[in-house]
């Protein structure tokens, strides 16, 4: 940012204490021109990241993270988010970037989560790809390129899936309901398996095939129970707990459909052309968010704004003041919403733990 321009809407201002340092005026010439070469970052690919980092790696460093952001201790900037627009040589596609710094980490990192690629599909590919550039904090060197295609960011994902079950929900609340059973949801199982071992699971999607993939590769690896369900009304019939990870602007479910007493985790909403859930939900529930800038702008929140349903003074937390212990999460029998768009704590607590990992192989 320019000196003497506003922050950018949505940014939270750096805290004083993660100001920009400043040159002394006395240092000398000869150290500014050092020839001393900066070791070249570490490469790990893509086979050695998802055989070393899973989701119970991320839990503690993402919870601590959330709790940070939530005291001012992190820097994150507001997500850039790059167009890919489809031509004869391109796309489409989508390009987000992220990062941040947790005040007194080792590590800083910078992501770039490439999605909606859908036209590798037909060429045997993933809709997408990206990678984490993880940053030494002391000298500013780059540590490590990490080529995680997506997959740390489901991983920190499904850790802030785990965080706000822990949270936000009764520790007898054991039927959990999927909608959507692609790769995130697969993390949103892990994490909740991690935190909420024995669990009954539900799922529910459009391509019914994939809905019972998942619900066998879960059984199988969790060792939960779950079910592949015809509907999303069948689906917010069974379980307690609902998480929606959807990539669609079509909200997914009825306030109606809900049980009392019922979490639903959002986590589809991360551009202003999406929404999973109605605005009447939004305006009639505890709203839970990890950053009331970004939700605001990017989130389930835009949508309710847009309606004149609610106002930014309607969140009643924002995830880490939750974890910090500064409001309750679950109190009793009313319906929590938690909205997850993803912040660039999450993306510099695994890209630490991502490092401190690989950096020792």
């Amino acid at each position: 940012r320019l000196k003497g321009l506003p922050p950018a809407p949505g940014l939270r201002p750096s805290p004083p204490m993660l100001a920009r340092s400043r040159l002394p005026a006395a240092l000398p010439l000869r150290r500014l021109l050092s020839t001393k070469a900066i070791p070249p970052p570490k490469l790990f690919d893509y086979a050695t990241v998802t055989s070393h980092i899973h989701v119970s790696d991320a839990i503690s460093a993402v919870e601590a993270a959330f709790g940070a952001l939530a005291r001012g201790k992190v820097d994150v900037p507001f997500p850039m988010h790059i167009g890919i627009d489809e031509t004869a040589s391109a796309g489409p596609g989508d390009c987000h970037i992220k990062g941040g710094y947790v005040s007194g980490e080792s590590t800083w990192t910078v992501k770039l989560a490439c999605v909606s690629f859908y036209k590798n599909v037909a060429d045997g590919l993933p809709p997408g790809g990206g990678i984490f550039v993880v940053m030494n904090a002391k000298n500013g060197a780059p540590l490590a390129v990490i080529q995680e295609n997506r997959f740390l960011t489901d991983v920190r994902t499904g850790a802030a899936g785990g965080i706000s079950v822990k949270y936000l929900t009764k520790p007898t609340d054991k039927t959990v309901g999927f909608i959507g059973t692609g790769a995130i949801a697969k993390s949103m199982a892990r994490a909740t398996a991690a935190v909420r071992p024995g669990f009954t699971g539900f799922a529910y999607g459009a391509d019914a095939e994939m809905a019972q993939s998942f619900c066998d590769e879960m059984r199988a690896e969790l060792g939960c129970e779950f079910t592949a369900v015809g509907s999303a009304e069948e689906l917010c019939a069974s379980a307690k707990v609902v998480f929606t990870q959807t990539p669609g602007s079509a909200t997914v479910l009825e306030r109606s459909m809900l049980q009392p007493g019922s979490t639903v985790i959002a986590s589809g909403s991360d551009q202003p052309t999406k929404q999973e859930l109605p605005v009447d939900l939004l305006a009639n529930c505890k709203y839970v968010c990890d950053l009331v800038g970004q939700v605001s702008k990017v989130g389930e929140l835009r949508s309710a704004l847009a309606a004149g349903a609610m106002t930014e003074a309607d969140v009643y937390a924002e995830l880490g003041q939750v974890v910090n212990g500064d409001k309750p999460g679950r109190e009793g029998d009313e319906i929590i919403v938690c909205d997850l768009t993803g912040t660039g704590a999450q993306d510099a607590a695994i890209g630490q733990v991502a490092w401190e990992k690989l950096s020792k192989l």
